[in-house]
């Protein structure tokens, strides 16, 4: 898998170079044949002015005509490169003539112009062009002089030379570049592949139950950081679940073995005659087996609030209110414990099931009340934040160690691992109320410090 991965973006990167690297190459080429097509046809201009400029100058005023010899030098120099010039003075009358000086030199010049540009470009479309220019001396109008060339423009041998070479010159680039491009594509690859690969490895693992495999491996990419940090975050929640169940499943045994055993001994021993089976014996195992019945009704319970069809009947009504009247029926309790009981709030109108939210109040306040001592205090308070409601659930007991804090809404989880049933009851109260907060779209939270008290705080969504 990690071969395979790293050959095929390696692969992908090669291609993808290529293709780079031929389209720029071909962009740079077709741009410098261009840009030196237009300086040539720049230059053609140019040597025509400088012809006709040698031409004017060769004009005797004095005499009324042109110096045929300095003429004839000017049409000498300009057949070198290329040019064809004729010039006739102000009568029409022909002063010099290249085609009639040497023809067979003109006939010559065009024709290897012709092949050259027809070996340079077949789809080359040029011709023998010519264009007259009229002669001035003191603005005076004295002659013409027609210069023909090989046209729109033509290359010479050195142009030529000079656009091989940079032909030459850029696929040197470009295999340079390529080059260049497949190395820096296998280092990408090699340092893509690498964290990716381990993070298939680990998710295997994974997947096979080794939940404290880890992966350290570290990346600059933001996307591969994200990958490996939500694997290891995927082993931690799935370590941690694992070790839940283990409990879970001690705690079950543990809170179904202590009634049944109770039971198993009370009816072994009046079966074998040993006690009588008196009315408060039978009321003893009648007890036990309500212990087992709430257990089993406890996880009833807790399923249907966990299941995503629960039954809700929503209803408007003031969730001050109903504190209030639960609050008045624990103050009998408080007062016989010697512990402080304080409601702060005003009218907040929610839409809920008022039966279920009255049970995350009682489940809340009852546990205040099991963990705050002689002495302590409770204290409710109901508020509007923004579009939530709170009810927060205040108490100075003994609050929760912080290890514990993250279990807190597990279920059977304890922070008293003794599991005594004067400090709790079946493990399932929490796990129950954030069941159904969350079921109202509700948020509950747990803030504690081990000695001083907790703080549970539960939003729900205002009526609108």
């Amino acid at each position: 898998m990690k071969h395979s991965l790293r050959s095929k973006l390696s692969v992908s990167y090669a291609v993808i170079a290529l293709l780079l690297v031929a389209v720029i190459s071909i962009f740079i080429n077709v741009f410098l044949q261009n840009q030196f097509k237009d300086y040539v046809i720049n230059q053609q201009r140019q040597k025509n002015q400088q012809i006709l400029s040698l031409v004017e100058k060769q004009y005797n005023i004095s005499e009324g005509n042109f110096n045929t010899s300095a003429i004839e030098n000017v049409g000498m120099n300009a057949l070198e490169q290329g040019i064809i010039l004729k010039v006739k003075d102000e009568k029409g009358s022909m002063v010099w003539d290249a085609t009639a000086h040497n023809n067979g030199l003109c006939v010559q010049m065009l024709t290897n112009m012709a092949k050259n540009m027809i070996s340079h470009d077949p789809n080359f479309k040029g011709k023998y062009e010519q264009t007259s220019y009229p002669v001035k001396v003191n603005s005076n109008e004295v002659g013409h002089a027609e210069i023909g060339y090989y046209g729109p423009y033509y290359y010479t041998d050195n142009d030529i030379d000079f656009l091989n070479n940079l032909n030459t010159i850029l696929v040197a680039v470009g295999v340079i570049s390529l080059f260049m491009a497949l190395l820096v594509g296998a280092f990408m690859a090699k340092r893509i592949s690498r964290p990716i690969s381990k993070a298939v490895t680990a998710a295997a693992r994974i997947s096979k139950g080794d939940f404290q495999q880890r992966i350290t491996e570290k990346s600059g990419t933001r996307e591969i950081v994200q990958l490996t940090d939500t694997i290891n975050n995927l082993a931690d929640s799935l370590e941690k679940q694992k070790n839940l169940r283990k409990q879970m499943t001690a705690d079950v045994a543990h809170e179904l073995r202590t009634p049944l055993a109770n039971l198993q001994s009370s009816m072994e021993a009046m079966i074998d005659g040993i006690w009588e089976p008196s009315g408060e014996r039978l009321e003893s195992c009648h007890e036990e087996i309500i212990r087992i019945n709430r257990l089993v009704g406890d996880l009833e319970k807790l399923e249907r609030f966990e299941a995503d069809n629960t039954a809700l009947y929503i209803s408007e009504f003031d969730v001050s209110e109903l504190v209030r009247h639960i609050l008045s029926n624990f103050e009998n309790e408080f007062h016989k414990k010697g512990v402080e009981l304080k409601f702060s709030g005003k009218t907040e109108i929610i839409e809920a099931d008022r039966d279920k939210i009255s049970q995350v109040i009682i489940n809340l306040v009852s546990n205040a009340l099991k963990y705050t001592l002689e002495g302590g205090h409770v204290e409710v308070q109901v508020k509007e934040t923004g579009t939530q409601v709170e009810m927060i659930v205040s108490d100075s007991g003994q609050g929760i160690p912080a290890e514990d804090i993250p279990y807190i809404f597990e279920r059977f989880y304890r922070a008293d691992k003794s599991r005594n049933r004067l400090t709790g009851g079946s493990g399932l109260g929490l796990t129950i109320t954030r069941a159904i907060v969350e079921s109202h779209k509700g948020k509950i939270s747990v803030s504690s410090e081990h000695g001083k008290g907790t703080t549970f705080r539960v939003s729900l969504p205002k009526s609108k």
